[in-house]
């Protein structure tokens, strides 16, 4: 791919100083009492944030200007932004208190992303580790903080329980735990989508979008549930990996393959390695796990098969 020009290489540091404006807005339109402008403005900043380094790979144009800007720009957008929000909508009547429990979710915020930063410099990881976040992702992070007030706005009123300060509080601080965490979380950078899902998932993505258009609130809310429901599933997947180190190489579709053949599935017997193909099946035989491709036949029993023997009479 030839190298992109000037002009162009400038197209991912301008996305993510949108990012940046965009996180800032938020602030702004909190201190209007406008909590719906500055969620959408979080929102808009989440999605720049996830085309700054899509765009730059595509275009050759990653540089390091760019990725100490992005991690500045994550920390305003997802850090500082939501914590002022929270603080101008729920704790600013609660001046102290309030402000710590800003505070510690700004921090826990910039230290998860100093985190991530090392991390990319690390070089003795598993292969299997590009696959997994370290703790919830900043973006997520940012749009997880502010559930209670989304779901404020949709339903309405002040009197629900979870729009208490002590439930905001605990909300806030255990979201500030799950960005310094270890526990990990799927990556959707490595996420590859088969062939013959395209279409199923290009029609999932314009309900979605149909979804965000008519209930936004609705749609945003199911979205951010529906991620804290597969940290589990992240967790599973990432122990199961660290000890089957025969499919850190192996597609993720043909690690199927590999959890039939040692039988860790429902408490089954490994199948034969017929059933086994490709580059799942050369990781079994590195296991050792061979078993015999032809089955002894089983003689049949005139005693199993309950059908009674009948004697024929000799000839005398």
């Amino acid at each position: 791919m030839a190298p992109a020009g000037p002009g162009v290489r400038l197209l991912p540091n301008a996305i993510t100083v949108l990012a940046v404006c965009a996180g800032l807005s938020a602030v702004h339109f909190a201190l209007n009492n406008q909590p719906a402008a500055a969620i959408t403005a979080i929102a808009v900043a989440a999605v720049l944030d996830s085309l700054d380094g899509r765009i730059a790979r595509l275009l050759d144009a990653t540089s390091k200007m760019g990725a100490e800007l992005d991690s500045l720009a994550d920390a305003i957008s997802f850090g500082v932004a939501p914590a002022l929000v929270l603080y101008i909508w729920k704790f600013e009547t609660y001046d102290r208190f309030g402000w710590v429990v800003a505070l510690i979710f700004a921090v826990c915020m910039i230290l998860r992303l100093a985190r991530f930063n090392t991390l990319l410099d690390d070089t003795e990881q598993p292969p299997y580790a590009k696959e997994f976040f370290v703790g919830v992702p900043a973006p997520a992070g940012g749009l997880l903080v502010l559930l209670p007030l989304i779901l404020a706005i949709q339903v309405g009123g002040t009197d629900q329980w979870w729009q208490s300060e002590a439930v905001v509080s605990v909300w806030t601080v255990a979201v500030s735990i799950l960005l310094i965490s270890r526990i990990p979380t799927l990556s959707v950078k490595t996420t590859r989508v088969p062939a013959r899902a395209v279409a199923p998932l290009l029609v999932g993505v314009g309900l979605l979008a149909a979804a965000v258009i008519t209930y936004p609130w609705i749609a945003l809310s199911v979205v951010l549930v529906l991620y804290l429901l597969h940290i589990p599933y992240a967790v599973r997947r990432k122990h199961w990996l660290a000890g089957h180190p025969e499919a850190w190489d192996v597609p993720p579709r043909e690690r199927r393959a590999i959890r039939r053949a040692h039988g860790r599935r429902l408490g089954l017997r490994p199948p034969g390695l017929a059933r086994v193909s490709g580059a799942a099946r050369r990781a079994v035989g590195r296991r050792g796990d061979r078993l015999p491709e032809t089955r002894t036949p089983v003689r049949r029993s005139w005693r199993r098969t309950g059908i009674r023997r009948t004697h024929r009479p000799s000839d005398q």
